[in-house]
This record gives C-alpha cells, sequence and structure tokens, in this order.
C-alpha cells in the first residue's frame, strides 16, 4: 500500500496503480472500524461520475458491510448532496469517492464521522488501522436512496428567492453539478444557458477545475456573446465554485467572499467570518468596516470547517472557490448552493455585478505560485524564513509565514498535499508587488539552498 495516498483532508491516488481492489476495501473495512468503535453503524455513500467510480463503490460498499455498517447508497451525486445526507438522513458517517478536480486517473475518498469530513490524524489513524489489520466484522447491509435530489430542491426552495431573471451561463465541465443546479436554476425563473452539464467521467472538454483561467475560457466567451449577466463554473465535484462577471472578469473566491460577508453582515451585525492566509487584506477589511468578526486561519475545507464551528462563524471560504454558508445552511462547501445564494444577492440589487467591488481599493497581486520543495524539509525551510522574518517585519504565522509590510505582504506556506512550498503576494502598486516578490523569493531560495 502506497502510504501517500493518506492526505491531509483525503484519501487519494492512482486508480490502477494506488487503489487497487484489496488496497480500497481495506479502507472500507478501516473506515467500518474506526464507525464500530465509535459506536455507530450507518452511513452514506455517494460518488462522483468519473469512469472508475462505479466500480469503487462497489468495493467499498463490500468493505463497510462486511464491517457490519449498514449502507445508505445515495447514487451519483456532487459532493455538497453527499454532506446533506449527513444533515438531512439517519447515518453517523460515510465515504464519498470523488476525485474532486484531479486528473481522469485519479480518485479518492472524502471520509466523513457524525457531520464533518476526517483530517490530518484521523486519516492516519485510518491507516494504521489497515497496517495492523485490525478490521471489525459484522453483518450489515445496503439499501438505495433515491430522493436525496427532491430533498434537496426543497430545502432550496423554502431558503432561497430568486426575485429576477438573470441570465446565467453555467459551466459544470461534465461533472456531476450540472444535472442538480441547471434544472433547479430554470424552476426558479433563471435563463440559463449550460455548458458541458451532461456528466463525462472522461472531461471531454476541459479539466473541471474552474479556479484555472484556460478552464474558463469557454465560459468567459459565452458570458460576452451572450450579454449575460454572470458566469459560473463549478469543479469536478461542485464543492468548488469559479465566476465571471458580466464583463467577463473573474471573482477569485476572496472577492468573491467580500459580495457574501457585506449581505450577511447588513443583518448579522458582529458575525464571525473565517478565511485563510491567501486572501486578500480587502476582504479582512471589508468584514471589518461592516461590523463582522474576521479570522485569519489555515488553508484546506475541513480546517475552515472545524474553525467556523468551533468559533460560531456563519461564513467561510477559501481561495480555491470553496465557500461554506452557516448563515441559513449547514456550514460544509457547497458551490450550487453558493451560486443561488449569489443570484439571490443578485435579483434584490439593481446594478450588474461588475459594480459590487468597484469601491474597493485597487490592490495587485500574483496569482498561487508553486515552487518544488521536499516533504521532508519544506516545513523546516519555511521555519527558518519565519524566525528570519520574525527579527525584521510584522508576521503573521499561523499557516507558514505572512510577512505585512507597509505597502503589501508575501506569503511562503508549505502545501498540505504534496511536495510544494505555496506563495503569493500583493501590494498597493505593481512596483511594490514586484519588490516583495523579488526580496520574497531571494530570500527563500537562500534558506532551500541550505536545506535541500
Amino acid at each position: 500500500m502506497n502510504n501517500a495516498i493518506f492526505r491531509e483532508y483525503d484519501i487519494r491516488g492512482n486508480v490502477e496503480r494506488d487503489l487497487t481492489d484489496d488496497v480500497v476495501k481495506d479502507i472500507a473495512r478501516a473506515f467500518g472500524t474506526y464507525m464500530v468503535e465509535r459506536g455507530k453503524k450507518n452511513a452514506s455513500i455517494s460518488r462522483d461520475c468519473r469512469l472508475s467510480s462505479d466500480h469503487l463503490r462497489d468495493v467499498v460498499i463490500e468493505g463497510m458491510v462486511e464491517s457490519g455498517l449498514d449502507v445508505i447508497d445515495i447514487g451519483v451525486k456532487p459532493t455538497p448532496l453527499f454532506y446533506y445526507s449527513l444533515f438531512n438522513l439517519d447515518v453517523d458517517g460515510g465515504i464519498m469517492i470523488t476525485g474532486s478536480h484531479n486528473p481522469g486517473d485519479q480518485n479518492g475518498f472524502k471520509v466523513a464521522f457524525g457531520k464533518a469530513t476526517l483530517f490530518g490524524e484521523e486519516i492516519q489513524y485510518i491507516r494504521k488501522v489497515i497496517e495492523e489489520k485490525r478490521f471489525v466484522s459484522g453483518k450489515g447491509s445496503v439499501k438505495e436512496y433515491t430522493t436525496i435530489v427532491a430533498d434537496y430542491y426543497n430545502f432550496l426552495r423554502n431558503n432561497i428567492k430568486l426575485n429576477k431573471k438573470l441570465k446565467v451561463v453555467l459551466d459544470a465541465g461534465n461533472g456531476t453539478g450540472g444535472v442538480v443546479a441547471l434544472p433547479i436554476m430554470k424552476e426558479m425563473g433563471q435563463d440559463v444557458t449550460g455548458l458541458y452539464c451532461d456528466m463525462d467521467g472522461r472531461f471531454p472538454n476541459h479539466h473541471p477545475d474552474p479556479t484555472v483561467e484556460k478552464n474558463i475560457a469557454v465560459l468567459k466567451q459565452t458570458v460576452l456573446e451572450t450579454r449575460a449577466d454572470i458566469g459560473v463554473g463549478y469543479d469536478g465535484d461542485a464543492d468548488r465554485i469559479g465566476v465571471i462577471d458580466n464583463e467577463g472578469n473573474i471573482i477569485w473566491g476572496d472577492y468573491l467572499m467580500v459580495i457574501f460577508a457585506r449581505d450577511i453582515l447588513k443583518t448579522r451585525k458582529g458575525a464571525t467570518i473565517v478565511s485563510e492566509v491567501k486572501c486578500s487584506k480587502n476582504l479582512y477589511e471589508e468584514i471589518e468596516k461592516n461590523g463582522g468578526k474576521p479570522i485569519m486561519w489555515k488553508a484546506g475545507h475541513s480546517l475552515i470547517k472545524q474553525k467556523m464551528k468551533e468559533t460560531g462563524a456563519l461564513l467561510g471560504g477559501e481561495m480555491s472557490g470553496h465557500i461554506f454558508f452557516a448563515d441559513k445552511f449547514f456550514g460544509y462547501d457547497d458551490a450550487i448552493y453558493a451560486s443561488l445564494r449569489l443570484l439571490e444577492i443578485m435579483g434584490n440589487n439593481n446594478k450588474p455585478l461588475s459594480e459590487y467591488l468597484k469601491d474597493l481599493p485597487k490592490l495587485y497581486s500574483t496569482p498561487e505560485i508553486r515552487i518544488d520543495c521536499p516533504d521532508n524539509v519544506k516545513f523546516q525551510v519555511v521555519k527558518r524564513l519565519t524566525e528570519y522574518y520574525k527579527s525584521k517585519y510584522k508576521v503573521i504565522d499561523i499557516d507558514g509565514v505572512r510577512a505585512v509590510f507597509n505597502d503589501g505582504w508575501g506569503l511562503v506556506r508549505p502545501s498540505n498535499t504534496g511536495p510544494i512550498l505555496v506563495l503569493r503576494f500583493e501590494a498597493e502598486s505593481e512596483d511594490a508587488l514586484e519588490r516583495i516578490q523579488k526580496m520574497v523569493t531571494k530570500d527563500l531560495t537562500d534558506i532551500m539552498k541550505e536545506h535541500v
């Protein structure tokens, strides 16, 4: 078994090389053991539309049932509907089979206990159960539940009111989100043009990651050609959202959060809102300006969800397009729900989406920059850089090092998912951006020479 498949937030790997039937069955049996040890036996299962997911479902169910779990199969669905099952069916956890936005030859498992996904040490515990072959055995059962989409639609109808017919272009990237989102958007009175909304696990049109510009090129073009009010993109399992405004501009995750935060804070003064270290200072300043309490936290969907729970936050979000609503919702990341909340806000305002953020101070930023750095030294490199910067600058060190200057900031953090350092920079001018980026990159390179 390749231990590297047990990541910080999930389990994933190459289907043929890593996720053999024996390994997958052991993962399912280890999860069953985890559940039974904690006195629970009801679990849900769902899967995305990848070509490998049907077979993985069969193997996972076999392992779960052999462990004594009673399994409810909700079918091929977006990850948010799997999460919805945790809150609305009589289950105590479950497994979502999804490769999310990874290449087609990859797949994986998001593993939940109670209403939250396992991460960190809990994922490693699953690995240890497998290594020790410490499996429980029992006689469970499996049944299908076919009305989860209808249940979800009823929830949306009762909780979201779209007051205006807007022209929407929806690009689901041939993942699982389009078949769920398109009908309800149309039913709620929107004029929707669907792109790649049929499920196709080969992802023949573009890679299903709406935070990479080349993947939303057709979405942008269609928005401009049809003079649409908004373009919405989902990743493969629809837990992440990408947005294009009416002028063809991308609204990145941190700026989407500004729109949502302003809306929530109109009626929920003092609300706590959690986001991560890669996000713009405009977001944190706007939350404060509008009477909210901003918390900058570690990147990673499981970590943000946990922090929201701890602090009672009403909203959370990441640059990567994971948006978590606890305001009128369950606190998990759901791109379909987020897109409807955005349409609701737009329907209550008489201005185009391109106007929503024009009052913010103009800042210049880089996208995420990824630098290769071996897993066994990446944390040490960041620690050294943190110590060095603490002696010279204001530093935020909750997740890597965010060095703060008078006219901008630079971030270096170790990736939780690979042998990579993630860098990002933001400044008040292009000159300042270049200066900060050059300085941090040089300091990082010097320290890496000592360690790599």
